[in-house]
């Protein structure tokens, strides 16, 4: 009788390109996901991008520089990154910013039956 033991996915190595972040596990798997999931790592440059390390013995990767953390479980299951909210206090700030319609300061004119 064989028994299988399963094993927690850990990442071996990553490599990220233009496109997608690829992660090479030790079980031999491949996986990759758009860089799009990451909306920090899509705007970071290059070498921001090429500066991680890999964290909680393979399960998961750091970029300090855009403070951004990617885990394996999170690749294989399909979960991009959230984009954060806008604070309220910028939504607020943006809409007071608009210019309000001034009221007339004089009345219009009533015209009355004799033309004045």
């Amino acid at each position: 009788m064989t028994t299988a033991v399963a094993s927690e996915p850990l990442i071996r190595d990553v490599r990220v390109t233009e496109s997608e972040i690829v992660a090479y596990l030790a079980d031999g798997r491949v996986i990759s996901v758009p860089l799009s999931w990451s909306w920090r790592l899509s705007e970071a440059t290059p070498a921001q991008r090429a500066k991680f390390r890999l964290i909680g013995a393979g399960q998961g990767i750091h970029w300090p520089e855009v403070d951004e953390d990617i885990s394996v479980e999170g690749m294989l299951h399909g979960s991009p990154a959230p984009r954060a909210p806008v604070p309220r206090q910028r939504a607020n700030l943006a809409k007071r910013r608009r210019p309000k319609a001034r009221k007339a300061t004089n009345p219009p004119m009533q015209r009355t039956a004799s033309g004045r």
